[in-house]
């Protein structure tokens, strides 16, 4: 059986983790603007409180378990 860890080695896993998280991050955020340039979007002036409307629109359209429109045409 494996001997209990110590604080350290946690602290080290948890700092490892975080840096994981970041990259990942960086990844996800580099992947939309790339989207948003390529289809334009910074190019307009979009307010803020709109762009974070839009957004959630279509983050809802992706989402698991979402309901789908019940029109034949969407």
């Amino acid at each position: 059986m494996r001997a209990k860890s110590s604080i350290s080695e946690i602290d080290a896993q948890i700092e490892k983790l975080r840096e994981k998280r970041r990259s990942i991050l960086a990844k996800a955020n580099e992947r939309f603007a790339r989207a948003a340039a390529k289809a334009g979007l910074a190019e307009l002036d979009i307010p803020d409180n709109e762009l974070d409307a839009i957004f959630e629109e279509i983050a809802g359209r992706f989402r698991i378990g979402a309901k789908k429109p019940s029109g034949a045409s969407a």
